[in-house]
């Protein structure tokens, strides 16, 4: 099966890499109108997955991530019109200079190719995924979660449909809907088919990605992200950022799981903070500072420090300073998004540069760490590695660069 479905896409992928960014444009566009008109169709496929997921015991965020009403439908259809409005990148000319020899150089942007992505529950996910790819110019092999399925298999109908509607090669959009992990592997593994491949889930998946993937990867990891109060910090902005990275929706990787609290404005700002969080539901786990300015605290383990909780819990712990902060973070953060509250220039810069993650926020919550919010309509993934692209990953994240030689005869 996925020998089928990885041919078609890839001569999908050399048909869209032809295409104008303009045709490419309107098939968002109508993907865009598509959604909104399957709305009905759409929320009765969800509430279907959601039945059989409650059946199935599974917890409070991740039926939240599953979920599907109208409002996210239309951020949906709104994530496709953002999306078409970027900049094309395809063809986009980064650098060029002549050579000694007269021939031109030129640097351009180019498709990926095949862009393969698995992802868990979360069905809004296949909408973006889709406009990213086809504006930037690749092919996408959708495999979500069985808990998703029949959400997935409507929205990508409606997206698919769209697509011809245009012009555009129906197979640049395909759902694998085995959802075994044997179908799983074999996406990871389809080698001559595949040019990316973009995992978006727990710890299970991405574990399982690095373990049996062959292809290219960009891991979406864990989101372990932490709020530090600094001693300088303005403690009435503090508290109202701590209380929305962690409360607004603790099911997605950038929630904050972890408070840092400055010892110099801990008894000012804990017992008042920690008041506010538990009212919202919050459970909290400290150590043993923490514990006496709120003795209602469970006590942390040496688990908690490292665990992305995607739930209404969270760990929090004194520090004597800012260097102890950023050696907690260093030590437990998984490299997604730290934030800093203070009005110290100095401070914030120290933090800025001792913390190596893909996003570092100052007097900012972890939840603008998203596509959306950064204004590329909807993301990809978000990535915690290195190579090639960190971050929100939006359409210049899903090309590459090529070089182009003009010359006149020229040999060497």
């Amino acid at each position: 099966m996925i020998d089928t479905i990885g041919a078609r896409a890839r001569a999908a992928s050399r048909e869209l890499s032809r295409s104008t960014g303009e045709a490419r444009r309107r098939a968002l566009l109508q993907m865009a109108g598509a959604v909104e008109a399957a709305t009905v169709d759409l929320l009765a496929a969800n509430d279907a997955d959601l039945r059989q997921a409650d059946t199935e015991g599974i917890g409070a965020a991740l039926l939240d991530r599953l979920r599907l009403t109208e409002a996210r439908v239309a951020a949906m259809a709104a994530g496709l019109r953002t999306v078409a409005s970027q900049p094309d990148p395809i063809g986009r000319e980064t650098g060029g200079w002549v050579l000694h020899n007269g021939i031109r150089l030129h640097k351009v942007r180019v498709p990926l190719g095949v862009v393969a992505v698995i992802y868990e529950a979360r069905p809004n996910v296949t909408a973006d995924a889709v406009g990213l790819c086809i504006m930037s110019g690749n092919a996408v092999i959708l495999r979500g979660s069985s808990y998703a399925l029949r959400s997935n298999q409507a929205i990508s109908r409606a997206l698919c449909a769209a697509l011809t509607e245009v012009g555009l090669p129906a197979h640049a959009v395909q759902l694998l809907e085995d959802t075994s992990r044997d179908g799983a592997r074999a996406l990871m593994q389809a080698t001559e088919w595949v040019d990316l491949l973009v995992p978006r889930g727990g710890p299970g998946l991405i574990a399982a990605v690095q373990a049996d993937a062959t292809v290219p990867t960009v891991i979406d990891g864990a989101g372990n992200c932490h709020v530090y109060v600094d001693s300088a910090a303005d403690l009435d902005m503090a508290r109202s950022i701590v209380v929305n990275a962690k409360v607004q929706r603790p099911g997605v990787c950038n929630a904050a799981e972890t408070l840092l609290v400055h010892e110099a404005v801990a008894d000012d700002f804990l017992a008042d903070v920690a008041k506010t969080l538990m009212a919202e539901g919050v459970e909290l786990r400290g150590d043993d500072r923490s514990r006496e300015l709120v003795p209602e605290m469970l006590e942390a383990t040496e688990d908690d420090w490292a665990t992305e909780f995607l739930d209404l819990i969270m760990a929090v712990r004194v520090v004597p300073d800012l260097d102890a902060a950023i050696e907690h973070i260093l030590r437990f953060g998984t490299g997604h998004t730290e934030a800093i509250v203070t009005e110290d220039t100095e401070a914030a810069e120290q933090f800025v540069s001792g913390i190596d993650t893909a996003v570092v926020a100052v007097n900012v919550s972890t939840r603008f760490t998203d596509g959306e919010e950064f204004g590329f309509g909807a993301e990809i993934g978000n990535s915690t590695q290195k190579l090639h692209v960190r971050g929100p990953m939006g359409l210049e994240s899903l090309t590459s660069e090529r070089y182009v030689l003009y010359g006149s005869g020229q040999v060497r």
